[in-house]
């Protein structure tokens, strides 16, 4: 990065952090973005040049986890399987999850005991989560040049990928002393999920 750059991303991170410590301080619904700016030094206006509202900070790591997927993705040979490749992008984010930084780690299980403890949050996450797959299926038809209007195929695919997700990071539900366990739970479970499904089953 830039000089630029690193500024823009020091102010952000104190941001996250300031909402972060907050959130989990006194509960979500409680905290203003007043209060996040306040904390993290920066005015309620420079707040909103990096995040559109507190909801877009609290799933900050849903849309970090989809770039993460999509450009993994998006790397994959065109002809390859379309859930091979979903099972590959998910590698690629239990890889940046054991990858993280301590500090990201830190904020990474923060957030998590933030939606723990604010039940409000699991219904936007749901919604999030919903967005993506709409994303993604239009990936996946485009690479098995189905039409999505018209074939269940590619909801399917991505249904069962993102349901990897969900088992590997909750399933049951795991005492996490770090992001390692999370990663490693996410790697055996997209194992498990590759020894299950019949190859071909995903093509048209």
């Amino acid at each position: 990065m830039g000089l630029r750059e690193r500024k823009k991303e020091k102010t952000r991170l104190a941001i996250l952090d300031a909402a972060l410590d907050l959130f989990l301080e006194q509960g979500y619904d409680a905290t203003t973005v007043e209060q996040i700016a306040g904390a993290a030094e920066v005015s309620p206006r420079t707040f909103f040049r990096y995040f559109s509202g507190k909801e877009h900070l609290a799933l900050w790591y849903h849309d970090y986890g989809e770039a993460v997927m999509r450009e993994a993705l998006d790397s994959r040979p065109a002809d390859e399987p379309p859930f091979t490749s979903l099972l590959h992008a998910l590698r690629a984010v239990a890889d940046d999850i054991q990858e993280l930084t301590p500090e990201d780690a830190e904020r990474f299980l923060k957030m998590r005991k933030v939606y723990e403890a604010n039940p409000t949050l699991i219904g936007k996450a749901v919604g999030r989560a919903a967005e993506t797959e709409l994303r993604l299926v239009d990936a996946v038809a485009r690479r098995t040049g189905l039409d999505p209007d018209e074939s269940r195929l590619p909801y399917l695919v991505v249904a069962f990928a993102m349901s990897i997700t969900r088992v590997g990071f909750e399933c049951p539900r795991p005492e996490v002393t770090g992001v390692s366990d999370l990663a490693a739970r996410l790697r055996e479970t997209v194992d498990l999920a590759e020894r299950v499904f019949v190859p071909g089953w995903d093509r048209p």
